[in-house]
Parts: structure tokens; sequence; C-alpha cells
């Protein structure tokens, strides 16, 4: 296996990752951002009320994009295991 087969196979690893995951951490961004200025606005400094909307808000995302998810993943993994004869050169 070449160093250039392993730098590519990272390279597509880190990409199915980052848009199994970019879905999930652009919403809890989006509902952390939104909570900390209604808590600078409000004056409401309390620990679970930042953690709370943002937990779920990233649950129901990933509820959401399941379907999507697996279908990616598989779509990867048949790729990885459709022809070995890559990694043997």
């Amino acid at each position: 296996m070449s160093e250039s087969l392993l730098v590519t196979l990272a390279k597509q690893s880190l990409e199915t990752l980052m848009w199994i995951t970019a879905p999930m951490l652009i919403v809890g961004m989006i509902v952390g951002v939104t909570i900390s200025i209604l808590q600078v606005v409000t004056s409401i400094q309390d620990a679970t009320l930042a953690f709370v909307p943002r937990a779920l808000a990233v649950f129901m995302v990933f509820l959401l994009t399941l379907p999507w998810a697996v279908h990616k993943l598989i779509a990867y993994t048949t790729s990885l295991f459709s022809d070995f004869s890559i990694y043997i050169r």
C-alpha cells in the first residue's frame, strides 16, 4: 500500500466524517449562539438553559439526518470494500 493511497483514504474518511457531522455541528452552533445572545439580553446566566436546547436540537437533527448519514456511510464502505486489488500493490 503506497503512501499516496493512505493519504487518499484518510482524506476520503475525513471528508465523509465532516459531511455526516456538519449538519449537527452547524445546528448546535446556531442554537448555542442564539441562546447565548438571549442570555446576554435577559441577564439569565444558567448553564442548563444553554445546554438543554442545544442538546435537543442536535438530537433532532441527528434523527432527521440519520437515513442520509447511513446511506452516505454505506456508499463509502461499499467503495472501500469493492476492489481490494488497489490495497495490495
